[in-house]
């Protein structure tokens, strides 16, 4: 799709004395035009459409070219883009993905923009850190969800419970009322890997330790394994399968039968749950995952999107400018409020409070964590020891002989 709106180059680093929005002296008649790669469903029309309208009438001389991208085989065509003689000026990436391509040495270095123009101290850590390889900031955090815990409101209050749970041990306590009389306390799958490392990095634990450079696998950790040992009480509470994930069966068409009082989820899954069952529109919950203590919940893995910005790309300073402008408080509130995202900045969570399920998400996404930031991660997942760790745990084996022989083939995943 092709969108028109206006950007206001920024002086190239040699003339950086002149007025930040004036043009360059003889660059007055000169057109732009910026090239930004977005994902798919990541922006709606709208929000598109009010983005280039208003930055056009504010900044004339510019155009921004809008390209929707597939997340399937993304990474190829992204890596292939900022190696080549010159490709998109912006690109949307996921939050976890910026390692990888930041290891090819061909993303430009934002860290003076992060500090000096974007308050990155505000920013959340799970999108903030990704973006940040050796000290060096290359992606700028977007937007955010993260899971929180989705509950049957009839189902607590038939249990007598009146209110959400604050700390892991309520939640436990309730979660056993609640596992009674024919309903499960929680739907949990054995292999949801994600929110068993919100429980480790609550407990304090890693998934991988960063040692100089060198990566290695840590679910042996004592931290770790605490975290595993709670994943297990709470999967004990409900009829999880222990070898499958959340998506086999798809966990928010189990909640939609009406005898699950609760699963870990992005509010995204409320969709899948009311198209499957509509009478539970007015009937669900949301709360943030309970940490140890009241007033800090979990720990949980944040996704979301960041935006890089190529060493080739053909108009690089203008495009600087556009990512000043996507991730600044103004269009971080529409986008918000447009798409129900977590804003980037833990300051601009005051603008979802109207919105109940994002509202929850932002408590959240402040204690939110990315996975290792190793170019490497990738792999991890591809063959995703953690899985048949958390299965062979659930199933009885050894806690601790388990996480090392999965700690095991993450190393040597890192390693590659």
């Amino acid at each position: 799709m092709k969108n028109r709106p206006l950007i206001c180059p920024l002086a190239v680093a040699t003339a950086l004395a002149l007025a930040g929005c004036g043009l360059l002296p003889g660059d007055a008649d000169r057109s732009r035009t910026v090239d930004v790669w977005l994902m798919r469903d990541s922006v709606s029309e709208d929000f598109l459409q009010r983005f280039t309208q208003a930055y056009e009438s504010e900044h004339p001389g510019v155009e921004l070219e809008f390209t929707i991208q597939e997340w399937t085989g993304i990474g190829k065509k992204v890596t292939e883009a900022i190696k080549g003689p010159g490709g998109p000026d912006v690109i949307e990436v996921g939050n976890t993905q910026v390692a990888q391509y930041a290891d090819t040495d061909k993303l430009y270095d934002l860290t003076l923009e992060s500090v000096r123009d974007l308050g990155s101290e505000d920013w959340l850590p799970g999108l903030a850190e990704p973006g940040r390889i050796g000290g060096s900031q290359y992606g700028i955090p977007w937007y955010a969800a993260n899971r929180v815990v989705i509950y049957h409101k009839d189902l607590f209050k038939a249990a007598g419970l009146s209110k959400p749970p604050t700390t892991r041990a309520q939640w436990l306590d309730d979660t056993e009322k609640l596992n009674r009389h024919g309903s499960q306390g929680i739907y949990l799958a054995g292999q949801d890997w994600y929110t068993l490392a919100g429980f480790i990095w609550d407990e304090g634990g890693e998934l991988a330790d960063d040692k100089g450079g060198d990566w290695t696998g840590a679910l042996a950790s004592p931290a770790a394994l605490r975290g595993m040992a709670f994943y297990k009480e709470l999967h004990s509470l409900g009829s999880g399968p222990k070898d499958a994930d959340e998506q086999t069966p798809p966990q928010a068409e189990v909640f939609a039968k009406g005898d699950v009082a609760q699963i870990i989820a992005t509010p995204s899954a409320v969709a899948a749950i009311t198209k499957a069952n509509p009478a539970l529109k007015d009937k669900l919950g949301f709360f943030p995952i309970p940490g140890k203590t009241a007033g800090q919940p979990c720990a949980v893995f944040t996704g979301g999107s960041d935006l890089i910005v190529p060493e080739n790309a053909p108009e690089r300073t203008a495009a600087i400018d556009v990512v000043k402008a996507l991730a600044g408080e103004k269009w971080q509130t529409e986008l918000a409020r447009a798409m129900n995202y977590v804003p980037n900045k833990t300051t601009l969570a005051s603008v979802v409070e109207g919105q109940e399920a994002t509202a929850v998400m932002a408590v959240g996404a402040a204690r939110g964590r990315a996975t290792p930031n190793s170019p490497q991660w990738a792999d991890v997942e591809a063959a995703n020891p953690i899985k048949p760790y958390m299965t062979a745990v659930l199933q009885g084996e050894d806690p601790k002989k388990a996480a090392e022989a999965a700690s095991a083939q993450i190393t040597e995943a890192l390693a590659e």
